[in-house]
């Protein structure tokens, strides 16, 4: 056979897809597993032909689980986001809509022993250094993707599995604002960036001349925007601890202005040169978390949220809105919680060429 075989599930984790990988079934970090997530995936090309991604890079994701080491967790996962049209792989960053998905996938191969109607699967985050406790629910033995819990960008509904967070402010950037300030100003124009799970740039709709309330088709369409925000994006970066971004996925930039359908806020957020069809967990998460900066440029805008050691805002985005619990310490951010659900798609092998890797499988 001309071709290598590597086990993996398809899966469905929140308003993502993507393939997940046993770390010991993927060659060890470095170019050559790049290579073989880039052929896995089809990339780079537009369409992903040639392999199993989306052509969208909400459906061009790889988690990679291996059981840990650590006393505090059960699992590790990796994320890694294939980019579409380039050879490249980025790590620099989480994803909690494939996080959904490492806690199923861990009972499933059997990293993480069924616990009773709900199984705790502790998630050590190796991209940002963080702890996550995912609630899977387990009611006859095994993993269950049935019930009735929705959420906005999936159709139908699912179990509902619950994520918690602890401290994962500053996951990436070092600090919840990572310049050391609410508001910034680059080429004229007012911006928060914050970090508590996601780098986020926040921008007022108003103040770039658009309404904040366009779909993705029009953001898409809109060059003349996306130049604006390219600007302050790379000028942010540095100042955001992330160096050069010209060729990295973070940190996005959101659009923001008041909500008109019932939430705290609304949003439409660049991932980071593509609107965002809903928005990521971890981008949910920052934009919640600015709403309760004062000064920041969200919290003008934002419906006033309860005050209390648990605050709920609910964050507007092009198909719905997504809610987050915002966990609350003497007025400072602790933590967070969100619901998601997960459905596995597809269990057995992709295959790339062995032109890219020659590997025996190991069953």
């Amino acid at each position: 056979m001309s071709q290598t075989r590597i086990p993996c599930l398809m899966m469905r984790g929140g308003t993502s897809k993507g393939a997940y990988f046993l770390a010991h079934d993927l060659p060890a970090e470095g170019l050559l597993r790049d290579q073989v997530l880039l052929a896995v995936m089809g990339s780079p090309d537009a369409r992903q032909i040639d392999g199993i991604g989306g052509a969208n890079s909400l459906t061009s994701k790889v988690g990679i689980i291996r059981r840990s080491e650590r006393p505090d967790a059960d699992v590790d996962y990796l994320f890694a986001q294939v980019t579409v049209e380039q050879a490249q792989v980025d790590y620099g960053q989480n994803c909690g809509n494939i996080l959904a998905g490492v806690g199923p996938f861990a009972i499933e191969r059997g990293l993480v022993s069924v616990r009773g109607p709900v199984t705790s699967v502790r998630i050590f985050m190796e991209n940002t250094g963080q702890i996550a406790i995912a609630e899977v629910p387990t009611p006859d033995g095994t993993v269950s993707y049935a019930g009735n819990a929705r959420i906005d960008g999936v159709p139908g509904t699912g179990a509902p599995l619950i994520i918690q967070f602890e401290d994962i402010a500053g996951s990436s950037c070092g600090a919840l604002l990572p310049t050391g300030n609410a508001i910034d100003r680059f080429d004229g124009i007012d911006v928060t960036c914050i970090d508590n799970g996601m780098p986020v740039i926040l921008i007022r709709a108003t103040d770039v001349g658009r309404s904040g309330y366009e779909s993705p088709e029009q953001l898409d369409a809109d060059s003349e925007l996306k130049a604006v925000l390219e600007s302050i994006r790379l000028q942010a970066g540095p100042l955001m601890n992330l160096g050069d971004v010209s060729q990295r996925s973070v940190p996005k930039v959101s659009l923001i202005a008041a909500p008109r359908d019932g939430g705290a806020i609304c949003s439409r957020t660049f991932i980071p040169h593509r609107c965002h069809a809903s928005i990521g967990v971890f981008g949910a998460v920052s934009v919640a978390s600015a709403c309760q900066v004062p000064g920041s440029v969200a919290s003008g805008l934002a419906r006033a949220a309860p005050t209390g050691e648990r605050v709920q805002v609910s964050v507007e985005h092009p198909t719905g809105e997504f809610t987050v619990e915002l966990r609350m310490h003497n007025g400072q951010l602790a933590g967070c919680g969100l619901l998601r659900t997960a459905r596995l798609l597809c269990d057995g092998d992709v295959f790339i060429a062995q032109s890219v890797w020659q590997n025996e499988v190991k069953r």
